[in-house]
């Protein structure tokens, strides 16, 4: 099965490969479901884009719904999107199918979950028009899946298996556009059903009686309810399932998250498929597999593969994050030192962590940092940057880390 990752800039693109992925997928700007993620401007990242792709997979994002301005638009930027090296588009919207058919007639066509595809009919359609990958609505149980794809075995079948769930049947939401005027459908969501609310009821004949309605702990200002927000999907538990059923590609959501988690969960779905066609033991992808609960992450269940009834309950907290990223190990400056791209500021009293691809965790409390200008130092911050000799072995690509002093965000 291919994994595929979350890109939401040239970074967390280079980061998805180098921890593992076979293929990523990136916003196209203007035309992508997570506007606010640094998308690819068409006209300029070719280049770039060509150098940290390699041999590896890349999709493009355009998954908007188009009025007729957008369309007017996309047709003016498809020599841009021609010239990068892209190996497929993900569309929701029909209406621009003919166009790009017409105008980029080597082009894969994958169908997004947007597009709400929910049984064998509809996918045999989309086959028909030229689609060779589907990405099914999310509300499609597992045997559902297995039986499109004993139906329709020609036709490529790609999954969500890890991430944020959204609050709307496969994703078509109004509530950011009505509390916040930005649109989820346009690409600007504001995550509305992930903020913390009170409620309160009134009684008719008591006007100005108030009787809360709460959830979680605190009491007056501190109380809320979470009671819009699904939970996250995960399914590394159950990757010979999807294997068994014949799916092609397992899907990680997550444009809008760090390059740290990109790296975390990508590496962890990497070692399970890996495992799994060596049959190596369960136990010999533990550590990476338990890496899961220290990215940021609401209550994990597996959606709606098992008619799970989770799947349709609220997360009964927000945020979980048991580890604050720090910064980047970047090129070796001299014997034992490197540069840091720093995310978050951190000073030699910090008890810091590494990891890499092939290494979960790696303690170090005997580490040196120094300014720019190569002199000593105490602290490094996100605007200077710095340099640091680690006191364990390290790699250009690691990824600096530290404990949270709280366990919620």
């Amino acid at each position: 099965m291919e994994l595929l990752a979350p890109a939401g800039d040239l970074e967390k693109l280079e980061t998805a490969y180098a921890y593992g992925a076979d293929a990523a997928y990136i916003g196209l700007s203007g035309f992508s479901l997570r506007s606010r993620a640094n998308d690819v401007d068409p006209g300029l990242a070719g280049p770039e884009l060509r150098r940290i792709k390699g041999d590896r997979r890349l999709y493009g994002a355009l998954n908007i719904y188009f009025h007729n301005r957008d369309i007017a638009a996309l047709e003016s930027s498809i020599p841009q999107i021609a010239s990068l090296p892209l190996d497929a588009l993900i569309i929701s919207d029909l209406g621009i199918v003919p166009m790009l058919q017409a105008r980029l007639p080597q082009m894969e066509l994958h169908l997004s979950t947007q597009a709400n595809c929910l049984n064998t009919a509809a996918a045999r359609v989309y086959r028909d028009m030229g689609f060779t990958r589907i990405i099914p609505a999310r509300e499609m149980s597992l045997d559902d899946l297995r039986e499109l794809k004993a139906t329709l075995p020609d036709l490529e079948i790609e999954v969500f298996v890890h991430g944020a769930m959204c609050l709307a049947y496969s994703g078509r939401c109004l509530l950011s556009a009505w509390q916040a005027g930005r649109s989820g459908n346009k690409g600007d969501c504001a995550h509305s059903c992930r903020w913390n609310y009170r409620y309160a009821i009134e009684e008719a004949q008591r006007p100005g009686e108030y009787y809360p309605v709460e959830e979680y702990r605190g009491e007056g200002p501190d109380a809320y309810s979470t009671i819009l927000s699904p939970r996250d999907l995960c399914m590394i538990d159950y990757l010979d399932e999807l294997a068994d059923a014949g799916i092609d590609a397992l899907k990680i959501e997550g444009r809008m998250k760090s390059a740290y988690y990109t790296a975390i969960v990508t590496r962890a779905y990497r070692k399970e498929i890996d495992r799994i066609c060596a049959g190596a033991p369960r136990e010999s992808t533990e550590a990476y597999r338990a890496e899961l609960v220290n990215v940021s992450h609401r209550e994990y269940s597996t959606g709606f593969y098992f008619a799970d009834p989770a799947a349709t309950l609220p997360a009964g907290e927000g945020y979980r994050q048991a580890y604050r990223y720090l910064g980047r190990i970047g090129r070796r400056v001299a014997p034992g030192r490197y540069e840091v791209d720093v995310k978050n500021g951190f000073s030699t009293d910090d008890p810091l962590e590494y990891v890499g691809p092939d290494l979960p965790r790696a303690e170090d409390r005997s580490f040196r940092l120094f300014d720019p200008a190569g002199a000593p130092a105490q602290r490094l911050s996100h605007q200077a940057g710095g340099s640091i000799e680690p006191g364990v072995p390290v790699s250009p690509g690691y990824l600096i880390r530290m404990v949270c002093a709280r366990a919620h965000k």
